[in-house]
């Protein structure tokens, strides 16, 4: 049986950030990259029991469920047409053991990233955010989030944040929400940290949306319509059109987020990414919605690694939201590839490519993005869970 040594290599680069992703920073000291080597045994894959099989051409496969429905923007799921034509939002939620979580099994999109002390927080991005009666907890601001909130025309909601995010918080193009000048969020007894206790509903956010002039609709000149490329639902991705595909039966964050120590196990029966986090504590295990009683699972999974910087001794970070040409990785059902991905402008679309310049297709349903620091790495399991 042929194996191929997998090498998940993160390298530094010496460009600076861009202005569009905050305060112009001194340049970090580059070090060896750590490199995590993985044996991998590549096969020709074919489906069993255990792996989902490709769908069976149905002539009305794309005929809406019910009347007015179209598919979604963001993950090609169906939605109502007025939900794909209202502005979503993005909403930063803490990820410590204390965190309360409600509603993120509601996301269409959540990003992960480092923030000071190794720490990781997520920003959750909903399309359907019109009758969701309790978000958050909510937490502070960090400027690299608001430019990946951008490119989806997103209301990016927070509770304040240090001032390397005044900049980009102050631009007028910048439709924000600060729960710390808001009288619509709330303060929850049930909170398990008195630091973790700030919640918001949908009423309270149209109501400042009204309050602040902001305009639902998507703004002119916004070009993503459509944000993703989507593999149709009766002929899925599989990646074994791939010969350098392998099989990914757990991806392990833990090395590049020590402290929420995530990691996502694929389920076969449902050919979703169920995720886990915390090792330890009363907290560990499945990653669940408390609004919900819900495990997040993942569709599609996209690894972004990306050049960062640490901005002061507080370990406040910088990272490079506008590149070109950098390295990722994508997994679904159950295997992944190595993407390089771009993105040009503030509102234009963070674009993955295959290793043969063309961009890749993702399948219907949620999106994680983590986004990894240079020089970090992860790992990926091919044994069955």
């Amino acid at each position: 049986m042929k194996k191929q040594t997998i090498l998940l290599i993160f390298t530094l680069s010496s460009a600076l950030l861009l202005s569009g992703c905050g305060k112009e920073t001194k340049e970090k000291e580059v070090s060896e990259p750590v490199v995590k080597q993985l044996e991998t045994e590549i096969t020709k894959p074919e489906p069993t029991p255990e792996e989902p099989k490709e769908a069976e051409a149905e002539p009305d496969a794309d005929l809406p469920p019910e009347e007015g429905m179209v598919r979604s923007r963001i993950s090609n799921e169906w939605v109502m047409e007025e939900v794909n034509n209202t502005r979503p939002i993005t909403v930063m939620i803490p990820n410590t053991k204390t965190a309360t979580q409600y509603s993120l099994s509601k996301a269409d999109v959540l990003y992960e990233c480092n923030v000071e002390g190794s720490l990781t927080r997520l920003m959750a991005l909903f399309q359907d955010w019109g009758s969701l009666d309790r978000i958050g907890n909510i937490r502070s601001c960090r400027d690299y989030f608001v430019y990946w909130s951008f490119e989806w025309d997103a209301f990016y909601i927070h509770c304040g944040g240090p001032f390397y995010t005044d900049n980009v918080l102050g631009r007028v193009d910048t439709e924000h929400i600060d729960g710390l000048s808001s009288s619509n969020f709330w303060q929850a007894q049930d909170a398990v940290s008195s630091g973790d206790n700030t919640f918001v509903n949908a009423e309270g956010i149209r109501a400042d949306i009204d309050k602040l002039d902001y305009n639902t609709k998507y703004r002119n000149g916004y070009s993503d319509a459509k944000h993703y490329r989507f593999a149709p639902d009766n002929a899925p991705n599989m990646l074994t059109q791939y010969s350098n595909s392998i099989t990914a039966n757990k991806i392990d964050m833990s090395p590049t987020y020590p402290v929420t120590n995530c990691y996502f196990i694929y389920n076969a029966e449902t050919g979703l990414y169920d995720r886990f986090q915390h090792l330890s504590g009363t907290s560990a295990g499945p990653h669940i919605d408390q609004a919900t009683g819900k495990q997040l699972a993942f569709k599609n999974i996209l690894i972004q690694n990306t050049y960062y910087e640490v901005r002061d001794q507080n370990g406040y970070l910088a990272f490079q939201c506008h590149d070109t040409t950098r390295d990722g990785w994508f997994f679904t059902n159950g295997r992944g590839i190595h993407v390089t991905w771009k993105k040009t402008a503030d509102y234009s679309a963070t674009r993955y490519y295959d290793d043969n310049g063309n961009e890749i297709e993702l399948n219907t349903g949620k999106t994680m993005i983590c986004i990894v620091e240079d020089g970090d790495t992860f790992l990926v399991d091919n044994n069955k869970m």
